[in-house]
């Protein structure tokens, strides 16, 4: 295992895209974590997402993963960056001519994929941790880690999505394509969950739709993307301002998100292991 890190860390330190976007990414993180302490003029209308509850226990966990979690694209480029340029540089070749097998260049991946994440979820972890002991209005030991689980989410999300990017860039091998691959999965994915909502809305009385659209589990929620979706609700329901017009924070660990990922991370891994065997590049 030692000796595939070293392999991964001497393949991209000389890498531009990949020191550029890992520096990019760690930074924008770090400042996102601190955005609630900036007033923002919205209309006229100062917010602060402090005032708002984004540092109050138990709600950090999930503002702040909620909200990081839009970075990880940043992070995903440079998987695909990484992988990709195996193949554009005929590095892979060369590394089963040299002895790696590719069971070890499937290893050495993912254990760049867990690092990243791992250490991610640890910056975001210790962050949230700190800001939260230093802003929360509430500091009872029960509730400072009532909502852990969304670090645990927080991962499991990341996990999924990178071992996702790496499958797309083992199988189309052009960044571009991977790219497309996963915009073109995106959009048929919200083409499917609409077809599937406007059909059982049709069936359904007004009155119920509200209800049916918060407590119905949908198919296509166990969808790669929609299932990692679901493991991180919006936390905007969650502010000071949303609670003065009635609206109420509700959430039930979605046990069958975190299976499905589970099960879409395993059959990316071995799809990707698949198509490397499958093809004699």
């Amino acid at each position: 295992m030692i000796r595939l890190l070293k392999l991964e860390y001497l393949k991209n330190l000389n890498y531009n895209p990949f020191r550029i976007f890992a520096g990019l990414y760690f930074i924008v993180l770090i400042l996102l974590l601190f955005i609630g302490l900036i007033d923002f003029d919205l209309a006229g209308l100062k917010v602060n997402l402090k005032e708002q509850g984004m540092y109050d226990f138990p709600g950090i966990w999930n503002f702040t993963t909620y909200i990081v979690g839009l970075l990880k694209i940043f992070l995903g480029c440079i998987i695909v960056f990484s992988i990709c340029q195996e193949f554009s540089n005929r590095m892979f070749k060369q590394n089963i001519i040299d002895g790696l097998s590719r069971e070890e260049f499937v290893a050495s991946k993912l254990l760049t994929i867990f690092v990243f994440t791992g250490f991610s979820t640890l910056l975001v972890f210790i962050i949230a941790f700190i800001l939260g002991k230093s802003y929360s209005t509430t500091q009872e030991s029960d509730l400072i880690f009532k909502e852990i689980y969304f670090i645990f989410n927080y991962f499991l999300k990341l996990f999924t999505f990178f071992s996702f990017l790496m499958f797309l860039s083992v199988l189309f091998r052009k960044s571009i394509f991977v790219f497309l691959g996963f915009f073109m999965i995106w959009f048929v994915e919200g083409i499917l969950s609409g077809i599937e909502k406007f059909s059982l809305m049709n069936n359904v009385a007004p009155k119920e739709q509200g209800k049916i659209m918060i407590d119905r589990v949908f198919l296509t929620d166990y969808l790669p993307l929609g299932s990692m979706s679901n493991l991180i609700p919006s936390p905007l329901v969650r502010t000071n301002m949303a609670k003065m017009f009635g609206m109420e924070f509700k959430f039930e660990y979605p046990i069958g998100s975190v299976i499905a990922c589970v099960i879409w991370s395993v059959i990316f891994i071995a799809g990707s292991y698949w198509i490397l065997k499958k093809k004699d590049w």
